[in-house]
């Protein structure tokens, strides 16, 4: 069974961005050491254009072959004229307003989101399933995620988008590591308790 890992970005307050979901005051802190990291540790989790201007498009995948992604961290690449973002990858946007896929790339789930990964998950393979994102998307598969990676970034937002958007649920994870970072941040990797 390939595992679900929601590999995310956060403040010391628990936001993955504003409250309009943008996340742009996180990138300062992406310095030489925490980009060594992310090209060697999850390569496969920079956008396919972020891997090309950091030098290391040719990478092989290390942890992933597949994205979930909300429309909304979608939206953000469409906004560039990027329709592919994650060529590099099997791309699945969650979607219930986006009528058509503009790329052959990326496939819509309009319908039965958790149905869909947990087909996804019982597939053969090496590799796992990386959920980007956003907020909403997270909290419809709160049930399904096996792993959390979270990039802690030393900032507080005071209000924003949370990691879950869901209703009260309390869901049991187990801290595996913690790695610490010279800027200040920190990722903690935690395996869901069974």
């Amino acid at each position: 069974m390939r595992k679900l890992t929601y590999y995310i970005a956060c403040s010391l307050d628990g936001f993955i961005g504003d409250p309009s979901g943008d996340a742009t005051a996180m990138m300062q802190l992406l310095d030489g050491e925490f980009l060594d990291f992310l090209r060697t540790e999850y390569p496969d989790a920079v956008p396919t254009q972020g891997r090309r201007a950091l030098g290391f498009d040719d990478l092989p995948n290390k942890r992933f072959d597949t994205i979930i992604q909300g429309r909304g961290s979608y939206d953000l690449a469409l906004k560039e004229g990027i329709t592919s973002p994650y060529a590099h990858l099997r791309e699945y946007v969650a979607s219930r307003s986006l009528e058509k896929s503009p790329d052959p790339n990326v496939e819509i789930i309009a319908d039965d989101l958790v149905g869909k990964v947990r087909e996804l998950k019982a597939e053969d393979g090496a590799f796992g399933i990386y959920l980007c994102g956003g907020s909403q998307v997270a909290g419809e598969l709160v049930d399904e995620i096996d792993e959390l990676v979270i990039k802690t970034y030393p900032l507080v937002y005071g209000a924003g988008m949370p990691m879950f958007g869901s209703g009260f649920a309390i869901s049991e994870f187990t801290l595996g590591s913690v790695r610490t970072f010279g800027n200040g941040a920190l990722v903690r990797t935690y395996s869901r308790k069974r």
